[in-house]
């Protein structure tokens, strides 16, 4: 049951964690002169009542030194004033990025065991721009989920394309294995052994086997990334990997056959050297594109 609920919850972060902004934008006053621990305690005791089933709410200080007990439904920890969090993804992160975040699930230290747990965290600033606090709200994993959860629209259309998306990988690898034996077999067509070596015949096979594979791992991209849903919980800060890898293939096979006409026009016909060049003049302008789309990707995934 955990894996998938810590799925589920990779596929609503986003709109969890616009909803936790907007209970800190709501509630916390931030960047006005005079903020005090007093002023703010209260709003995180509003939010925590608000919340119901929250388990938890708590100050630091600007180092990252927890100020306040920990509020719990069932009372105050107070022995938890005075720890160090500045080791913690919810401090450290919301101070880098100095807006609301969310971490990852894990384990409880206040429910029972087995229990996942999610932090929201907010920076507070005050007027001039300083750090000087950072309040806290912890929540149940399953709670989470709950308050972000897909509507039925939404999961009905995911269910239509993750079965579109399986149909179209099983497709594609049948043209991938067709390519794959129609390459195996141009070894016997062609009789290439070594001592019987022509380097079309092996050029020829060489794109069908190259090819064969660039489809295969397209496909296997696929039934990860849109069908199993890896990509979301194994790759957030890079790049989508379909693209890549693609693109990444089919610069292979067409670098490939740039050199093979290099070698077959330089035999049989210098003049038409120029179409060689005109692939290969193709193939950098996809490896600069390549390049450009890694680049924005990550910058973009890296800031959100």
């Amino acid at each position: 049951m955990v894996p998938i609920d810590i799925q589920k919850f990779a596929e609503s972060r986003t709109k969890a964690r616009a909803y936790f902004c907007y209970l800190f934008s709501k509630n916390i006053p931030n960047r006005l002169p005079s903020l005090t621990e007093e002023m703010i305690v209260p709003r995180l005791l509003k939010i925590k009542a608000d919340l119901g089933k929250c388990e938890g709410v708590y100050l630091l200080d600007y180092k990252g030194v927890q100020i306040t007990p920990t509020f719990t439904q069932k009372g105050q920890i107070d022995e938890d004033v005075g720890k160090i969090r500045a080791d913690r993804a919810y401090y450290y992160r919301a101070v880098r990025e100095e807006r609301c975040t969310i971490t990852d699930p894990y384990p409880s230290l206040i429910a029972d065991a087995g229990y996942l747990t999610v932090t929201a965290s907010v920076p507070i600033f005050c007027e001039n721009g300083d750090l000087k606090y950072v309040a806290c709200v912890d929540m149940p994993l399953d709670e989470v989920i709950k308050i972000a959860q897909l509507t039925a629209f939404d999961t009905g259309f995911g269910n239509l394309f993750k079965f579109a998306y399986a149909a179209f990988a099983f497709a594609l690898i049948a043209v991938a294995l067709l390519l794959f034996l129609k390459g195996v077999q141009s070894f016997f067509l062609y009789e290439i052994t070594p001592t019987k070596f022509e380097i079309k015949n092996v050029f020829e096979a060489t794109i069908l086997l190259t090819l064969s594979l660039a489809i295969f791992d397209l496909s296997k991209t696929l039934i990860e990334e849109e069908i199993l849903g890896r990509h979301k919980e194994h790759n957030v800060s890079g790049p989508h990997k379909t693209m890549v890898r693609f693109l990444g293939s089919i610069i292979i096979a067409l670098s490939i056959e740039a050199l093979m006409l290099v070698f077959k026009f330089a035999i049989i016909d210098p003049n038409k050297l120029i179409y060689a060049i005109y692939i290969i003049g193709g193939v950098a302008l996809l490896l600069i594109g390549l390049a450009v789309y890694i680049k924005f990707t990550k910058l973009k995934i890296d800031e959100s």
